[in-house]
């Protein structure tokens, strides 16, 4: 316990199931939180969560899209806190409608959408806290991807967009570690309590008429327990790798696939 006692954390994606997770677990091990989503009411709930188990956690309502209302926020969390400790971007995406579509006929922007979304959001979230953190050498920033940045499944753009963000993380490890800032990615598997993995489920429900069994049974089949993650699990991994504890960890994306993917 107390792993991150005194860090200052800075979440986006709050409200989802992932950010919630890593809200929950980062708050146990002690940190300060400021959470925020494009939508404020989920991300006040995780807030009351934390608080009510004794935390420390102010919500807000900031799109991780949008570069000044980014930067608007991060000045208040300095102004409040003094500094930003660790940055996690979980800020998540719908998927675009038809994503079992070939590539062959899909439309430019179809394929675009999600490349262009997740990596303006991972560069800005990473870029403005990188500036707070230069001024104390310290930091952590990170995010989550996933398998399909790595396996050729029919998702249109959302695999490359995995796969620039992980590419993200080592270029911006390269150029902020020797200022003692360290960037680290999550991959875990496919999590049911996810929005992204029933979102992925319905598009291919509606284009090969799989059945939510059928999927999950296929999914969890592809790891060596034949079970599925849970955001606990993942949140948990996410605390460790954001302590001092992983001072080693930076410029990777860590695998945590249960074996699904080899590296």
């Amino acid at each position: 316990m107390d792993e991150l006692k005194d860090k200052v954390a800075v979440i986006y994606g709050a409200g989802g199931a992932i950010g919630g997770a890593v809200a929950r677990a980062f708050a146990r091990e002690g940190a300060t939180l400021f959470l925020t989503g494009h939508r404020l009411a989920p991300v006040e709930a995780v807030a009351r969560d934390v608080v009510s188990a004794g935390g420390v956690a102010e919500a807000a309502e900031v799109d991780a899209l949008d570069e000044q209302a980014i930067d608007k926020h991060l000045q208040s969390v300095v102004a409040k806190a003094g500094r930003i400790d660790i940055s996690f971007n979980a800020m998540g995406i719908p998927p675009t409608p038809d994503l079992e579509a070939s590539l062959v006929d899909m439309d430019l922007k179809q394929f675009s959408v999600p490349i262009t979304s997740y990596t303006t959001s991972y560069f800005l979230t990473a870029r403005l806290a990188a500036r707070r953190m230069l001024k104390n050498k310290s930091g952590v920033i990170m995010t989550v991807t996933a398998p399909p940045a790595r396996l050729g499944t029919p998702n249109g753009g959302y695999g490359p967009s995995q796969a620039a963000k992980e590419a993200l993380t080592r270029y911006l490890s390269k150029e902020l570690a020797p200022q003692g800032i360290r960037v680290v990615g999550l991959q875990p598997h496919g999590m049911p309590e996810t929005e992204t993995i029933r979102e992925i489920f319905e598009s291919r429900a509606k284009a090969t008429g799989v059945t939510w069994e059928q999927f999950s049974g296929y999914l969890a089949g592809m790891n060596h327990p034949t079970r599925f993650m849970t955001v606990t699990e993942l949140a948990n991994v996410a605390a460790f790798v954001a302590s001092d504890k992983a001072s080693v960890m930076m410029g990777t994306t860590v695998n945590l696939t249960m074996g699904a993917l080899d590296d």
